[in-house]
């Protein structure tokens, strides 16, 4: 039976995406290097192997050995001011060793391969819902990585008959398995909701808003929030897309709607029934007032629709999740 390979499958979304795609009945094989992905998050019956998808010569024996089909690629960097102090990692992590991985497939004849992208392709968007037609004009090294990536696919998919792909644009993921299964854990942590489910749950003394006169409803900056498990459940549907023949797709993961960092932070006090202490700092150079997403596309071609789009309920999966590996 032929397997899905699935690089940076320990990591966060990774982790979501082998539970929905064994959900699905696929083989899944999981490649991760570990550099900040957690071995327990893969469970013990998924094949692991430990490694980086930049390393060629070992992706090319893994594609090999476990029959593998589809490569659905996760692994890389993703802290945004990372990549401005450091754009070298940001290059060789995410533009080369994507590169690198492609390469193999294109040797192995693999024909379909699904990329985690992000909403940071776009940059400072002119317009608000964001359409996948909107400029790409990222403001960061990550961002640029990300875009760079989409290039190579793009003009892989033209020079070689047979090869298709699915671009997903991602804007902000939020919430844990609903199961308990997996949940977010980064180190360190930069992510607004579980930094406040943190400081809820007095593992930090205070939370910070970057930023309270944005020209917005409360001042602060509002972002689209999808739950990691509807966003798993995507990567099903875009492989399932490509499965059935269906074109190469550039297709934006969010609900459509936007949550302000007030929104977060009153949500999450309601949620967890405990208050703490909120600081408001200057705002952090780069940051738009809005990212909303115009899922449109998404909906259309996979039949995809968010289940888990309301801010309460990504919240509560998300503490329920912090309360139980991390409390």
């Amino acid at each position: 039976m032929s397997s899905v390979l699935i690089t940076g499958g320990a990591g966060y979304i990774g982790s979501h995406a082998v539970l929905a795609f064994r959900a699905a009945g696929y083989e899944t094989v999981v490649l991760d290097d570990l550099s900040s992905g957690r071995r327990e998050a893969v469970p013990g019956d998924v094949a692991f192997v430990e490694g980086g998808a930049g390393d060629r010569a070992l992706v090319s024996r893994v594609l090999q050995d476990h029959g593998v089909a589809v490569v659905v690629h996760f692994a890389g960097s993703i802290e945004v001011a990372e990549s401005v102090a450091d754009p070298l990692k940001y290059y060789r992590n995410n533009t080369c060793a994507s590169r690198s991985l492609i390469q193999a497939c294109v040797e192995a004849g693999i024909g379909r391969f699904v990329f985690s992208s992000t909403a940071a392709v776009y940059g400072m968007p002119d317009e608000v819902p964001i359409p996948e037609e909107a400029q790409t004009r990222p403001i960061n090294p990550y961002g640029t990585s990300k875009l760079m990536t989409e290039w190579i696919l793009r003009d892989t998919a033209a020079a070689h008959e047979g090869f298709a792909y699915a671009a997903l644009r991602y804007f902000n993921v939020a919430g844990a398995d609903p199961e308990g299964r997996s949940g977010e854990d980064h180190d360190p942590e930069t992510h607004i909701i579980p930094l406040v489910l943190q400081t809820a749950l007095g593992q930090r003394a205070h939370i910070k808003i970057y930023g309270d006169d944005y020209d917005t409803p409360d001042g602060t900056c509002i972002r689209d929030y999808i739950h990691v498990t509807d966003l798993a459940e995507a990567h099903v549907l875009a492989l399932r897309h490509l499965e059935g023949g269906g074109a190469t797709a550039v297709l934006n993961l969010g609900n459509g709607e936007g949550f302000s960092v007030r929104q977060v932070i009153e949500t999450a006090r309601r949620v967890t029934g405990r208050d703490f202490e909120v600081l408001t700092a200057p705002r952090r150079p780069g940051d738009p007032a809005r990212l909303v997403a115009d899922p449109a596309r998404a909906r259309a071609l996979l039949g995809w629709a968010p289940k888990r789009g309301e801010l309460e309920t990504q919240i509560a999966d998300a503490w329920r999740w912090h309360q139980s590996h991390l409390g």
